[in-house]
């Protein structure tokens, strides 16, 4: 790439000591994939979307690219009107159902403790505007921000609760709504859409960028795992109205709230059955890890519709690292997968993407092979939250080699045409 390419790249971003953001008057934007530098071109940006969010990271300065030499440079601190600031790095966290392309190029040689779990994406600034390394995979209106305004949400809430009866779970749903900006929660008291349906108070993996539960008190859980097991009344209540009322609705088990609700699939399986007595309208769908294939033939037969089931990754040993299962294997997943779409689910994958690791080559090799055997329906592009570090730090070393996210997409749609790619739950009724 020649000087003139890249003037039209981006300037980096960075944060002074108080957070506040500026764009830096020489050096340009960077990315990384897994933890090394990745050359940007026009193609892999994008305006960065009105809802998507702004962090800094604290003491870890940005790596700019030096638009004279091409090199890659860390940037501790800059002169501004005679003086020097320190710089700490900047990200951006992209709306639904967009890709990244490219992590934030960040010296993390400093840091001392675990982001919080949100997609770390590269971000630049030029022409007045933010510019983010990714792309749409996938525009659902269901899950358009704007469709989501707290105003709304509030009188909605006190109408829910004139009109029905309370409970511990419709509480619980309340705070997710309002605390923990759950959009599923939030769609419950719109009257519409996919709703929640948490009861799993325990779970059978520790996934590091688990969204409920977190070890290192440097990083607190995003949401706030349900303390309590619903009763099957209190599930068949709140989901009947739901399916009975809402436009295009989804009633999903497995949330970010809980832990694996295949720990309490005889409950689920009741309430299902319970459920499709009263009512056959909607989608009654499982996001889960996949861990116990018989436990999952049993929710199946109960009245199931479709089942969402969670990878890192296709290789063994990539899973193992970032899910660290209790008491199942890689191999129980996969069967999870082939039973589910030997009992007619529709099937997908929730496929948690890290640039870097997903696009490797050998990712993609072990990816096409468990399509071919297990002949899913769906695959969600994800992107993993997490601590770039600590994800880099945890995974297995390979030399295979990272042919770029999008490249990765399209190879993908040449092999499998038929396969569905994007970033939201389906219904399926």
């Amino acid at each position: 790439m020649g000087q003139q390419d890249f003037e039209n790249i981006p300037y980096m971003l960075y944060a002074d000591r108080k957070g506040r953001i500026y764009e830096h008057p020489y050096f340009r934007m960077a990315g990384f994939s897994g933890l090394q530098p990745m050359s940007l071109k026009e193609e892999d940006l994008i305006p960065m979307p009105q809802f998507s969010k702004l962090f800094f990271i604290p003491d870890c300065p940005p790596i700019g690219l030096d638009p004279s030499t091409g090199d890659y440079k860390v940037v501790p601190e800059v002169r501004v009107n005679g003086s020097r600031t320190k710089c700490s790095a900047v990200a951006t966290f992209l709306e639904p159902g967009l890709v990244r392309g490219l992590l934030p190029a960040v010296d993390y040689s400093t840091k001392s403790y675990a982001l919080p779990t949100w997609a770390y994406t590269a971000v630049g600034f030029k022409d007045d505007k933010y510019w983010a390394a990714g792309f749409r995979i996938e525009y659902n209106h269901r899950w358009d921000p704007r469709y989501y305004d707290d105003r709304e949400l509030v009188t909605a809430i006190e109408a829910y609760q004139e009109n029905h009866s309370g409970g511990a779970l419709v509480e619980h749903l309340i705070q997710c709504a309002t605390q923990n900006h759950c959009f599923a929660a939030k769609n419950l008291f719109l009257k519409r859409w996919e709703a929640p349906l948490p009861v799993s108070r325990g779970c059978n993996a520790g996934c590091l960028g688990c969204l409920s539960l977190q070890a290192d008190p440097s990083c607190e859980s995003s949401h706030q795992r349900i303390t309590f097991t619903p009763t099957k009344e209190e599930i068949v209540s709140l989901a009947v109205r739901h399916l009975e009322q809402a436009p295009e609705a989804i009633m999903s088990f497995g949330q970010g709230c809980e832990g694996e609700p295949l720990t309490e699939y005889k409950r689920i399986a009741e309430s299902i059955k319970e459920i499709r007595k009263k009512t056959n309208k909607g989608t009654l769908n499982l996001n889960t890890n996949g861990s116990w294939p018989e436990r999952i033939r049993e929710v199946a037969r109960s009245g199931l519709d479709s089942i969402r089931i969670s990878l890192n990754s296709a290789r063994p040993e990539f899973y193992r690292a970032y899910c660290c299962p209790k008491d199942y294997d890689f191999e129980d997943v996969v069967s999870s997968i082939s039973l589910s779409r030997d009992l007619e689910l529709y099937t997908m994958i929730n496929y948690l993407v890290f640039p870097g690791i997903t696009d490797q080559e050998e990712e993609i090799a072990a990816l096409s092979k468990l399509v071919r055997r297990t002949g899913v329906n769906f695959i969600h592009l994800k992107n993993l939250n997490i601590d770039p570090q600590l994800y880099m730090d945890r995974m297995p070393n390979t030399t295979s080699e990272a042919v770029g996210m999008k490249k990765m997409v399209r190879m993908l749609k040449k092999e499998f045409p038929d396969l569905e790619l994007g970033y939201f739950n389906q219904a399926v009724r």
